[in-house]
């Protein structure tokens, strides 16, 4: 965290936006199967130095059934976000998310970065990176329902309540792809790597300018 915190100093004598990379924001309802996307490119692109898939801080305990995150109480949490330990940060569904200030650097040094976001931030987002591309993983809200019904974390009421919520956020400004996750898992992956690599090649040339 210290690390983070020392790297998100260093750069904010820098203008915004950060320039040269791109940042590479996934987001949609629960359910949609976000890290499941994520997790399918992760692995196409094993060997490629030039993507970075952002690993998150969350105020939960890993567990097997949720993604592979660095967790902090929620104490700690406050402390860091103080600190500057994260390039952006935000409040969802009871608990607090922070992607570490070092993505900043990444994209400052022509890499793409992928995270799983709030649609919320978009707005700051657009602020903080010149160059965003976003991309709404989704399904219909009968396959979200049973998605959130197997995981078995919450009641049919915090379900549907959970839902709605999702719906009544909508995406407005460039660079947005939308892919549709409810049927088999490579064919949205392979749009989603599709994406990645038009990122990457966008990348290569704004490095350049």
């Amino acid at each position: 965290m210290m690390v983070s915190a020392l790297i998100e100093r260093e750069l904010s004598s820098a203008t915004f936006p950060i320039r040269d990379g791109v940042f590479v924001a996934v987001v949609g309802p629960s359910g949609a199967g976000k890290d499941t996307i994520i997790d399918y490119a992760r692995t196409r692109f094993a060997d490629e130095s030039r993507l970075e898939f952002v690993r998150r801080v969350i105020t939960r305990p890993s567990d097997a059934g949720s993604e592979d995150h660095d967790t902090l109480a929620e104490a700690a949490f406050i402390e860091a976000e103080a600190d500057g330990a994260f390039a952006v940060s935000w409040e969802a569904h009871g608990l607090r998310y922070g992607i570490p200030a070092d993505v900043d650097w990444s994209v400052s040094n022509g890499r793409v970065a992928v995270a799983n976001v709030s649609r919320a931030i978009i707005p700051v987002l657009r602020e903080r990176y010149a160059n965003l591309a976003v991309v709404e993983i989704t399904a219909s809200p009968e396959i979200l329902a049973e998605r959130l019904a197997t995981r078995g974390r919450e009641s049919r009421g915090e379900v549907l309540a959970r839902l709605a919520r999702s719906a009544s956020v909508t995406l407005s400004g460039p660079g947005v792809t939308s892919i549709d996750n409810g049927g088999p898992r490579d064919v949205a992956g392979e749009r989603f790597v599709e994406v990645l690599r038009k990122a990457m090649a966008f990348s290569d040339i704004s490095g350049l300018i």
